[in-house]
């Protein structure tokens, strides 16, 4: 695994964002529908990457812009319970973030649906559709304060696999921001792609930013991977980078 230390999170955001710009320009524009997908992760550490990415598309002349429509994308999860119109949903985020200000498809950037009426079902469903896709070709991630990677909660291993979890106290409490500071008001179910698919995934970019992840960064580059951390499972993958600000930097 290698460590790619930025000087503060706006540095971080435009070295994350011209990695996604180069691959959507790269194999997703050159293969268009054969390319593996990006895989994508939503909170407050993504949003300065995505709208360094807008940026620099909406810079580049009309012939130097990929087209709309060769993006591919598949998102880590979703919260179950949660509609694609309301505001707090990570559907709701992508569109305000990405898909409007890009002009995509919906189609284009898939998500699990939070309102199936079987979520376990919908997680099955979603996992084939990553399949059927050959797997990711860039994935994403943020870094939780319990060590959780898209919603791995500990204890997981690297064989877990799409699957619809409960929610930890701590990482309710992390999102409560989006859910007026309140993290009963956070749903309590996720639907996200296990470790197993995201280990599958060619290249995977670890963004952490921040003080309060300097402790958890800390422990997955010097500890022994394990089920209590599954951001540790990383240190596996043949292709992984983690790219942190000297804040969060051990």
């Amino acid at each position: 695994m290698e460590l790619r230390v930025e000087a503060d999170p706006a540095s971080v955001a435009i070295w994350v964002a011209d990695q996604l710009l180069s691959y959507w320009r790269g194999p997703l524009q050159a293969n268009p529908g054969t390319a593996r997908p990006l895989g994508l992760a939503t909170g407050r550490t993504m949003e300065p990457v995505y709208a360094v990415l807008v940026q620099r598309w909406k810079a580049l002349t009309a012939e130097q812009r990929p087209a709309p429509s060769s993006w591919r994308s598949f998102n880590l999860d979703e919260y179950v319970g949660l509609a694609a119109g309301d505001g707090r949903s990570f559907q709701a985020f992508m569109h305000h973030h990405l898909r409007g200000p890009l002009g995509l498809d919906p189609a284009c950037l898939q998500l699990p649906d939070g309102m199936a009426a079987d979520p376990a079902q919908e997680a099955s469903r979603y996992a084939t559709a990553v399949a059927a896709s050959g797997g990711i070709g860039l994935q994403l991630l943020g870094l939780g304060l319990n060590g959780h990677v898209g919603f791995n909660e500990p204890p997981c291993g690297p064989e877990a696999r799409c699957r619809c979890l409960a929610l930890s106290d701590s990482t309710r409490h992390q999102n409560a921001e989006a859910f007026g500071g309140d993290p009963e008001a956070v749903p309590s179910q996720a639907i996200t792609l296990g470790l197993a698919e995201i280990l599958e995934a060619q290249r995977i970019l670890l963004v952490v930013t921040g003080k309060a992840k300097a402790s958890v960064l800390r422990r997955l580059l010097e500890d022994p991977p394990g089920v209590d951390l599954p951001a540790s499972w990383l240190r596996r993958h043949p292709d992984a980078t983690v790219i942190a600000d000297r804040a969060a930097a051990p």
